[in-house]
């Protein structure tokens, strides 16, 4: 996520709730409240989507630099490797 695209989006989360605190303030009366609540609620839910977002994104970085370390540490496989199989050509033996 750039830069500027995060603090656009906590920015918002922000607005809203201090939006909230203002009609809680400044209208009076059951449409008031309800304002409030409804514009607190929905900017901090937005913030603790957010901070859920970027934990994923650094999982997601982390995995990536740790593939990339397991990639550069593998030995490489022989062309001869390929082709093998695990398994006996035979048929297994029965009990008995």
């Amino acid at each position: 996520m750039a830069r500027r695209s995060r603090i656009l989006a906590y920015g918002a989360a922000v607005l809203l709730v201090v939006a909230g605190a203002a009609c809680w303030v400044l209208i009076e009366g059951v449409v008031g409240q309800a304002l409030a609540i409804a514009l607190i609620t929905a900017g901090l839910g937005g913030a603790l989507l957010l901070v859920f977002y970027e934990v994923g994104l650094s999982e997601d970085r982390e995995r990536a630099r740790e593939e990339e370390r397991r990639r550069k540490r593998a030995p490489e496989h022989d062309a001869d490797d390929e082709g093998r199989r695990l398994w006996s050509r035979h048929r297994p033996r029965r009990p008995g």
